[in-house]
């Protein structure tokens, strides 16, 4: 079976780029395409040859790759992909509209549904330099939203890494979605039943992930708070933090895994589609005091991998932190829980058993 692998854009290494560098690892044999490429900015794809769009070639494309956004869908529609038996696109966007020969199975693993034309109030705030643009950019979305109507009608199956984002998929495309959690390589976290004197918070510092509560909340409680991650909002957040709460900026791989195996719990307070930090922190028999809604809704048990607050006030954690701190956690269930749930090889035992469906039914 001649299988192809694409993904919207490889320019840099987010959560939907790190799926797709496992399932470059899973098939080996597999051709892979996507529309611009950087190999110094994104995953280790080897020396495997990827494919790109007729954007590669236009001056500026990948830096700035968001600019292409009206020219994303027909590059995509034009890459050839009549020769292969199984397509398998990974796609917050625009790979989903690769065309397929009537005899190939299309299978997406749609990480959400294309967030800038159906949230566009939310992403403009996001990545403010566009919003001076809003009037100009609505317009282009209009058009760009039947588009992408039309053509997520192309895959034969989704599958969603959360039961929020299949929500989304059905609602918006009207097609329904396999739900598999995504996976972390649980080898790379480090076990620990020794819990070390502080609580851990590991974000971009930007405005939707909420630090901005934790910092909060820490400042009354007192309890000593390390925060590591960068981003436009570190500034502000240090200003209104007290002396108990330690910004460490970019930490390496290393340094992050120590941190996630030694905290007493890790917080999240933002809405997250999926969220792998919950996850990684399971990964080191830690717990997770996270606001829940979202994807933690699908991957932890209040009470025995967590505590969720309800409301994304200082209040509501401040609460969470404190029935926390009465529970007797078991870290060896933690680490257990991720394990058995959320590794590479739990997911793809899933994924293998839905593609070979999949196949077997066309």
């Amino acid at each position: 079976m001649k299988i192809a692998l694409v993904h919207d854009y490889l320019t840099q290494r987010g959560g939907a780029e790190r799926v797709f560098e496992l399932l470059c690892k899973h098939y080996p044999q597999a051709d892979i395409f996507t529309s611009v490429y950087d190999p110094q900015e994104t995953i280790d794809i080897g020396e495997r040859l990827v494919n790109t769009t007729f954007l590669q070639k236009v001056p500026g494309a990948v830096k700035y790759f968001r600019l292409m956004a009206p020219f994303y869908f027909p590059a995509f529609r034009a890459l050839d992909l009549q020769d292969y038996d199984l397509i398998i696109s990974s796609s917050t966007s625009f790979a989903k509209a690769v065309r397929k020969n009537p005899h190939a199975r299309h299978i997406c693993f749609c990480h959400n549904i294309t967030r800038f034309l159906w949230d566009t109030e939310t992403y403009l705030r996001e990545y403010g330099d566009y919003r001076y643009f809003a009037p100009l950019i609505e317009q282009v979305f209009q058009f760009m939203r039947k588009v992408d109507l039309t053509y997520a009608q192309e895959p034969d199956l989704y599958i969603a890494n959360s039961s929020i984002v299949a929500r989304r998929i059905q609602n918006t495309y009207g097609k329904k979605a396999i739900v598999i959690n995504y996976p972390i390589d649980t080898s790379k976290f480090i076990f620990s039943t020794h819990k070390e004197d502080y609580y851990l918070a590991s974000a971009r510092m930007i405005s939707y992930k909420r630090l901005d509560i934790i910092v909060e909340a820490f400042n009354w409680l007192g309890w000593r708070l390390l925060i590591s991650g960068d981003g436009p909002e570190r500034e502000r957040l240090e200003s209104k933090a007290m002396g108990n709460i330690e910004f460490l900026g970019h930490v390496t791989d290393a340094q992050r895994t120590q941190l996630f195996s030694k905290a007493q719990s890790i917080i999240v307070a933002a809405l997250e589609d999926y969220g792998l930090v919950p996850v990684e922190a399971n990964a080191s028999g830690t717990p997770v005091i996270s606001y829940g809604a979202g994807g933690v809704l699908d991957t932890q048990i209040p009470g025995k991998t967590g505590v969720f607050f309800k409301r994304q006030t200082p209040e509501a954690l401040l609460a969470a932190l404190l029935e926390a701190n009465q529970i007797h956690w078991d870290y060896t269930n933690i680490r257990n829980h991720a394990v058995n749930n959320f590794s590479e090889n739990a997911f793809f035992t899933k994924v293998d058993q839905v593609i070979d469906q999949a196949c077997s039914i066309h």
